[in-house]
């Protein structure tokens, strides 16, 4: 019973594909029904080296939504030189643009485009490719050197006069000041004179009465 029900499943596995691939081959001469049976190809020429084409249909001009199947072979005009086949890749950003991923090398050559699938189609055309000159390096400054700055003079520094002294003016004697110091002088004296006076008296006083 199980490899029964294998054999049924294998069958019907390979049914299910056989189904896909006759869908394939009939989609196929469907689309070149609706758009012709070939393709308009047109070497646009380069872009940094890389070849660039235009591809659409040849009867309408839509533009080929399957994948395109083409080869791209360059030689020099003298046929020393050739590079290819390389394939063809959609340009990002465009429907109708298709590139190659390589770069062609600077100088004058002979493109030749064959497209096989999703119909044929054939161009060619010469390419030149410019020598672009590698951009010079950025100038380097030059170190300037600079000569040390003398020190700016500095202003002697103000000095604050000295206050003159003056000298000490010479006293002045009053004759008046000098008349009452002398009088003040007698004074004292004869003050002091009658106190010895009545000293003396007193003395010979109690004297006289011991006696």
């Amino acid at each position: 019973m199980r490899t029964h029900h294998a054999s049924r499943t294998r069958t019907r596995t390979v049914f299910g594909l056989l189904l896909m691939l006759f869908a394939q081959a009939l989609a196929v001469p469907a689309t070149a029904q609706a758009h012709g049976d070939t393709v308009k190809v047109v070497v646009t020429g380069q872009r940094d080296g890389h070849v660039t084409t235009e591809i659409t249909w040849e009867n309408d001009g839509d533009a080929v939504e399957e994948t395109v199947a083409a080869t791209v072979n360059a030689t020099s005009p003298d046929g020393s030189r050739s590079l290819g086949p390389w394939p063809l890749v959609r340009a990002p950003g465009t429907r109708t643009g298709w590139t190659t991923a390589e770069v062609l090398a600077p100088g004058t050559w002979k493109v030749t485009v064959d497209v096989g699938f999703p119909a044929l189609g054939h161009a060619e055309r010469e390419v030149q490719v410019p020598v672009v000159d590698p951009s010079p390096p950025a100038p380097r400054p030059t170190p300037t050197t600079t000569a040390p700055s003398a020190p700016a003079p500095t202003a002697p520094a103000a000095t604050a006069p000295t206050p003159a002294t003056s000298a000490p003016a010479p006293s002045r004697t009053d004759p008046a000041d000098e008349r009452g110091d002398r009088a003040v002088g007698w004074s004292l004296a004869g003050l002091a004179g009658i106190v010895l006076a009545g000293t003396a008296a007193g003395v010979l006083l109690r004297r006289a009465r011991r006696r």
